[in-house]
């Protein structure tokens, strides 16, 4: 059996328990040797959704035109307000919801073909399931409908439950979980089948922050086995620090898609800390214009990137000292908010 990726099992040492990544039924391994890794997990070109009003009424344009696409490997976070048309999409993309116009792909295949769906897990915003199942016999469900053996569901059911937090109330009906309780179940049987790309709804709601900390751990273990994952979350703070790449939507269209540190970060900005008590003037208006100053911190723009080398030297010929620079950055909620405002409009 081949390992993939994030350390296996229960580390001693650390104390921490993380994902064993393993080999798929032979039916799939198949299926996936003729694909390739360069492959986008998901792409969506030009997709359009109208929810028809009801007795003739106006319907609402869910999507206008949707493109994007994700690349294999990377956390991407699918941003927007309520009624931006995100869990739409999300939805098209699984077959749930039939686009009016526009295409779907997952792994180069058209959404539409069943197989390709073998490699994806889905945690759904506000999931119902089956009330009468335990957290094991839903994972147990979950693991039969991708055609796995039932000794590789019960390791791997054993560790999720484990990973997740959930072992002592496996056997529990999920009638009887707290919204944070069920939430973690549904997490671990999204990751029941080890897919390639996990698409993740809302994951944290309902936990606590113990809680999201450890689902975003999980998430970096997907990314270190090469998964993708694909997060719809309110969370901003959450997706600045685990997304690789967002993207940001407003009634139906896409505003912006972007790497987090590109959409955060304050062109040619930069921030010192430091010793700077000692100088006696501003920088050189040709090497830097200084926006804040104190003794320990000193906030500046360069007109080109060459004008930090310059600056430093003049900072350190004056004895002041330097412990780190960095560029000055957005919050990705105060990316999102102008975005948004921008993005606003009558209808």
């Amino acid at each position: 059996m081949q390992m993939l990726g994030a350390p296996n099992g229960y580390n001693r040492t650390s104390r921490k328990y993380s994902l064993t990544f393993f080999e798929a039924p032979r039916s799939r391994v198949t299926y996936y040797k003729s694909m390739t890794s360069s492959v986008a997990p998901l792409r969506a070109d030009s997709i359009s959704k109208t929810y028809r009003g009801v007795l003739g009424g106006k319907g609402i344009q869910a999507l206008k035109g949707v493109s994007l696409e994700l690349k294999p490997g990377e956390i991407f976070g699918l941003l927007g307000p309520n009624g931006a048309g995100k869990t739409t999409l999300v939805k098209v993309a699984l077959d749930i919801l039939s686009a009016d116009s526009g295409q779907c792909w997952l792994f180069g295949l058209p959404a539409k073909n069943a197989r390709t769906r073998l490699r994806v897990g889905y945690l759904p915003e506000n999931h119902r399931f089956p009330p009468r199942l335990t957290g094991r016999g839903l994972l147990q469900l979950t693991g039969r409908l991708h055609g796995m053996a039932d000794d590789q569901i019960n390791r791997r059911a054993d560790e999720l439950l484990e990973r997740v937090g959930m072992s002592r109330w496996a056997g529990t009906r999920i009638t009887k979980y707290s919204k944070g309780m069920a939430q973690r179940v549904g997490i671990a049987q999204a990751l029941i089948h080890d897919p390639d790309l996990v698409i993740l709804d809302e994951p944290t709601d309902g936990i606590d922050p113990v809680g999201r900390a450890e689902v975003g751990e999980i998430i970096r273990e997907l990314k270190s086995a090469g998964k993708t994952a694909l997060l719809n979350s309110h969370a901003l703070a959450e997706i600045e620090q685990i997304c690789d790449r967002v993207a940001i939507l407003h009634k139906g269209e896409v505003l912006r898609v972007g790497d987090v540190s590109e959409m955060t970060a304050i062109g040619l900005q930069y921030v010192l800390t430091g010793s700077f008590g000692v100088l006696t003037s501003d920088p050189p208006p040709e090497v830097a214009v200084a926006l804040e100053k104190s003794d320990e911190r000193l906030v500046v723009r360069v007109s080109s990137e060459d004008k930090l080398d310059q600056l430093t030297d003049w900072l350190r010929s004056r004895g002041a000292s330097i412990r780190s620079l960095t560029q000055r950055k957005h919050t990705l909620e105060e990316v999102f908010m102008e975005m948004i405002d921008k993005g606003k409009g009558p209808g």
